[in-house]
């Protein structure tokens, strides 16, 4: 796993939603980080740690190319925008719910 600064995270990003595009799909997770490199040890051998401000790791892989990125509390609004602007732009290939299969699910229940 590759780990890249914002502003490479984002266009690398890019590079794998359009290399999906037609096939394939691109695989985003989003969890809080503390900063540790190694598992955090069994009962009893517990030390204090505290991490200096929250921050969050972002993966994205298409099953080949894993990519990811730490990203600080204190990120400017502008680089959230960016994220999210980049997210709508590529969401576009999502399947639309049946309203059918809705419907009978809510008459089966009455």
């Amino acid at each position: 796993m590759v780990l890249l600064e914002s502003e490479q995270f984002l266009t690398e990003l890019t590079r794998l939603f359009q290399k999906c595009r037609t096939s394939g799909s691109v695989f985003i997770t989003l969890k809080k980080y503390d900063g540790r490199t190694k598992p955090v040890p069994r009962k009893g051998h517990i030390e204090g740690f505290e991490p200096a401000d929250n921050k969050c790791l972002l993966r994205a892989t298409d099953g080949k190319k894993k990519i990811s990125t730490v990203v600080s509390s204190k990120v400017g609004l502008k680089k959230q925008c960016a994220y999210s602007n980049l997210l709508r732009a590529n969401m576009d290939g999502l399947k639309k719910k049946d309203k059918k299969s809705k419907n009978k699910k809510s008459k089966a229940t009455q």
